[in-house]
């Protein structure tokens, strides 16, 4: 990490011989100000005998080496077993420190300071700057199974960043980062769960009020709203963007859900996809056939039925035909309908697909895989507006409207002669893409957790929650199967998952790197793996103590010798006290 980038030249200084230095330490839900010598060394670790003794378990009991001389700090990393970091890197032997460098040793932050007093370093970083820390708390959190929130704030007029800057540097924490990126504020608050978020950013709402700048403000929280940078960044900015002047959004009431009849919903959270279904409706007042281009399995369905249900169409039926699904020598029959006595076998007359659709909506399918001659007979019945059925000479009037979907490039295929060019463009009056789900994972989260509550319900059995390490192993999936893919994972997971919470573990081998591959040991044996035997122990420890400690959740975190924050946290991860 360059920290020239995330702080000015001041702070980088070192602190000038005569000056003092502090570590600020958080640990539990506590923090304190140990200072520390002029020259020296200072031990930081779970020993009793460290000048800066900590109770976290994941401290190595002499875990971190700080040498001060002539006005200087460095930092050397005694073999811990958890390692240390400074400013989300990893710290070997002999790391220079600077004012404002934030250490991360387990579960435990310090920040050390240079002065008289522990004051605030300057809170505004660049926006590289924001995103090296963020990179860093998301590593960090991941790892620990921790929460933070990522704070947005707009302003109606530019505000004085010279103010706006005095009144962040009285309201934040020193491991508070704040930036400007494209006109928002973005404000990142390490160890804020989301039912602290409201608080915390209310309360800089308040501040920047009183010096005359009241702005609009929306936050996002790891890991439910996201897991990698650039999904909390666009969840905050929408949860920013919904907010009045003076007032809060949390990005999950961002989150649109559009209903399409009684047994639909489509959630909608990314802007391309909300542009998308926005488009949709407009285009379903129109008559125009309708083309949705997309991958398999990014819900090319929901979109045709969008066009049905939000068009004057709706109370009539919306019938879908898997043009690759039916085999050619039946595909022009089951269309087009047939006469008794049109071929072997046909002993009664049967309306076809297009018929059935007379009033409302015919949706195609992969509309690409149709022969050359089901093409010819198509453009037909779209040009007259009506049908003839296999073996008869009768033509029926036909009202009814296509909206046809396919994965296919089929500009690409009238160039090459595969489909018919004025069947493409009879098809393609109005054009719609649909991204991939790989372009939209601030939506995969929000899925992952509605088809996991979807498949616990088919099966009775209450929803699991998904671990931070869960979601961030969604988030890193690049998802070649879309929505399709994902809710087949959810399923096998809450298949998997016996207990109140799904990890890597219980998902398909495709779609975490950390769950053991087919035909492994692992698989192979039955062995459990280990972070879930953990997790499991864990589960089990913290029940049992609570019994212990009949209820009282302080008493019962230092029965295991767990910081109580932790132990609050993992209370709600893991649903302990809700009859679990």
């Amino acid at each position: 990490m360059n920290l020239d980038d995330t702080r000015t030249r001041d702070e980088r200084a070192a602190a000038p011989a005569g000056r003092r230095a502090w570590l600020l330490v958080f640990e539990g839900d506590t923090s304190r100000v140990v200072q520390l010598p002029d020259d020296g060394e200072v031990f930081v670790g779970r020993a009793k005998e460290c000048e800066v003794s900590l109770a976290d378990d994941g401290v190595s009991r002499r875990h971190v080496r700080l040498e001060l001389k002539h006005g200087q700090v460095g930092l050397s990393d005694l073999g811990s077993h958890n390692g240390t970091r400074v400013n989300g890197q990893r710290a070997g032997a002999d790391v220079p420190l600077a004012a404002g460098d934030v250490i991360t040793v387990s579960d435990t932050t310090l920040v050390l300071h240079c002065g008289a007093r522990p004051q605030a370093s300057r809170p505004v970083h660049s926006p590289k700057g924001l995103r090296e820390r963020l990179a860093a708390e998301l590593e960090r959190a991941s790892r620990f199974e921790r929460s933070f929130c990522l704070a947005g704030f707009r302003f109606a007029a530019p505000p004085d960043p010279a103010e706006v800057e005095r009144k962040l540097k009285e309201t934040l924490r020193l491991m508070d980062v704040a930036s400007w990126v494209d006109g928002v504020l973005f404000v990142l608050l390490p160890e804020v769960d989301r039912a602290e978020a409201a608080a915390q950013t209310e309360r800089i709402v308040e501040a920047l009020a009183a010096g005359g700048h009241e702005p609009g403000a929306g936050f996002a929280v790891f890991p439910e709203d996201g897991s990698d940078a650039d999904t909390l960044l666009l969840a905050a900015r929408q949860a920013a963007a919904a907010a009045k002047t003076g007032a809060l959004e949390s990005a999950e009431h961002s989150v649109r859900r559009i209903t399409l009849g009684e047994r639909r919903e489509v959630l909608v959270a990314d802007p391309s996809m909300s542009a998308v279904y926005a488009l949709l409706e407009r285009l379903a007042k129109a008559a125009l056939p309708v083309l949705v281009l997309g991958e398999t399995g990014t819900g090319k369905e929901n979109a045709a039925f969008a066009v049905h249900h939000f068009s004057g169409r709706a109370k009539g039926p919306f019938v879908g035909v898997n043009c690759a699904g039916l085999p050619e020598t039946l595909l022009e029959s089951e269309l087009f309908g047939y006469e008794k006595g049109a071929f072997t076998g046909a002993t009664s007359p049967k309306q076809g697909l297009l018929e059935a659709s007379h009033g409302g909506t015919a949706f195609l399918d992969e509309v690409g895989e149709l022969s050359l001659a089901a093409q010819g007979r198509l453009l037909r019945v779209l040009e007259t507006k009506r049908i003839t059925r296999i073996g008869s000479v009768k033509e029926k009037e036909l009202d009814l409207r296509i909206v046809a979907a396919t994965h296919r490039d089929l500009a690409a295929d009238v160039k090459a002669g595969r489909f018919r060019e004025d069947l493409f463009f009879r098809l393609s009056a109005a054009v719609v893409n649909l991204p991939p789900l790989r372009e939209r994972r601030r939506e995969v989260p929000l899925l992952a957790r509605l088809f996991a509550e979807n498949a616990a319900s088919l099966a009775g059995r209450p929803a699991p929650l998904l671990s931070g390490r869960t979601l961030a192993a969604l988030a890193r999936h690049d998802w070649p199967g879309n929505v399709r893919e994902l809710k087949n994972a959810m399923e096998f997971a809450v298949a998997t998952a016996t207990g109140p919470l799904i990890d890597p573990e219980h998902l398909p081998a495709s779609s975490s790197s950390a769950a053991p591959a087919q035909g492994t040991p692992a698989a192979k044996t039955g062995f459990v793996p280990l972070a879930q035997e953990l997790k499991e122990l864990e589960r089990r420890r913290m029940k049992e103590a609570l019994e212990a400690a009949g209820g009282v959740q302080t008493k019962a975190a230092e029965l295991i010798g767990m910081p109580r924050r932790t132990f609050v946290l993992k209370l709600r991860e893991l649903r302990l006290g809700e009859g679990s």
